[in-house]
This record gives structure tokens, sequence and C-alpha cells, in this order.
């Protein structure tokens, strides 16, 4: 599983404000059940690692600060609404009566197929208001539906539209669809490269099966790419 979203910035001043040294950070942690050397914190802090989920649980408990203010963003994503409550995936699951590897499946595909009590479960654990859960469940469905019909075709005109769904400026969409576009368009000219070429029907196939795994994936790289993308516009 990635990591999840963290802001190194952020996790320094929250222990600088409670005057905290990373000593007695991972003292609290350790009263929590995670044992990790100072060094973890620092490295966290610096930026040069990432924590995994239990470890920003146990980091945001020691600091005393709300999730989501070490992740430096406003929930969106399942994911996100989770791990703003401090859920594992697995702990979650068997909270809303679903098994773990569908629950695994509907965070990694964005896509949400759990039954009405399931669904109501989820609001309830996610404390969530009826409004955020209808834009987390649709979400996906919607995110992918555009997505597909931007890398496929104009994505110029799907950046407003994608921007408002995912709640990031046009200005990073609009970098993360060019760059899909362009690695979509890729796996085509290869296709008919080969075509032309006359190419065995083995090397067409795995081309395109190469294709449907990227598009398989292509929500989890949106955001990635949605996510990752900080700098000034060009």
């Amino acid at each position: 599983m990635p990591h999840p979203p963290f802001s190194p910035a952020q996790a320094r001043a929250a222990r600088l404000r409670i005057g905290l040294t990373p000593d007695q950070v991972v003292a609290a942690m350790a009263q929590l059940g995670l044992y990790r050397p100072a060094a973890a914190v620092l490295s966290w802090e610096q930026g040069v690692l990432a924590p995994s989920e239990t470890e920003l649980f146990a980091l945001a408990s020691a600091l005393w600060c709300p999730v989501p203010e070490l992740m430096a963003l406003h929930p969106r994503s399942l994911r996100e609404h989770r791990l703003a409550r401090q859920f594992t995936a697995d702990r979650l699951a068997e909270r809303i009566g679903m098994d773990a590897p569908t629950y695994a499946r509907a965070e990694q595909d964005h896509h949400w197929a759990g039954t009405n009590r399931q669904t109501l479960l989820l609001a309830e654990a996610l404390g969530l208001e009826p409004d955020q859960l209808l834009r987390v469940i649709r979400q996906a469905g919607d995110l992918d539906t555009l997505l597909r019909q931007a890398v496929e075709g104009r994505w110029k005109q799907h950046t407003a539209p994608l921007a408002r769904l995912v709640n990031a400026p046009e200005r990073t969409v609009a970098r993360a669809l060019r760059t899909l576009h362009k690695e979509h368009g890729r796996f085509n000219e290869a296709y008919m490269g080969h075509l032309v070429a006359r190419s065995d029907d083995t090397r067409l196939r795995e081309i395109a099966a190469e294709r449907a795994t990227w598009l398989h994936d292509l929500t989890r790289r949106f955001l990635a790419l949605v996510g990752q993308d900080d700098g000034p516009s060009s």
C-alpha cells in the first residue's frame, strides 16, 4: 500500500507548537505501542522518508493534532476520509461488514460497490455528511469516465469539470491531463507502428494488454499527478 499523504513542514510545526523534542515524540508513540527511533521523526520532518499509515496515526496522536493536519489536505477520496478517522483498511472493512479484499479494491479502483447497509455504516464510521457521502461514492465513476474521455479525445475541454470534481486548481489538472494524454498517445503510436510494419499478432496483443493495464490504473495515476504537482504554472 502506498504511503499516505504527508507534510513534513506541518509535522515539524505541530511538534514545535507543543514544545516536544523528537525523543519525547517517540516516547509518546511508544506508549501507543509503536516503537521508532528519534531519527525516524527527524527523517519524516525532513522529507527523507514518509510515515506509513500506522506511523501517521501514532504521530498524530503523539502531537495532539488531527491526521488531516499532517496530511495537509481536506479529505476527498475514500482513503483520505478513512485516514482522517484513523482507521486501517482492515478495521474499517470489519466495521462496515465488508470483506477486506473487497474494501481494498474499492479504494484502489475508486469504485464503491457496497450494499445500502454497508454504505450507511461507512458514512457513520467516517462521519460523512450526506453530500460528502455522495461525493465519495459517486466520484469514482464520474472521475473514471471523464478521464477516459480526456485521454482519448481533447483533454483541454475536460480540465474544468475534472478540477471541480477533485477540488484542485485547473492548472494542476491541466498538467496532469497533458501528461496522461501523451502517455496514451504513445500506446496508439506503438500499436499503429507495429500494425503498419505488419508485426506478428503477439506484439500487438502485448501493446493492447499494456494499454488496458494503463487504463485500469488511470484514476490512481491521475490523482497521484494532481497530488504531486505543486509547481508554478508555465
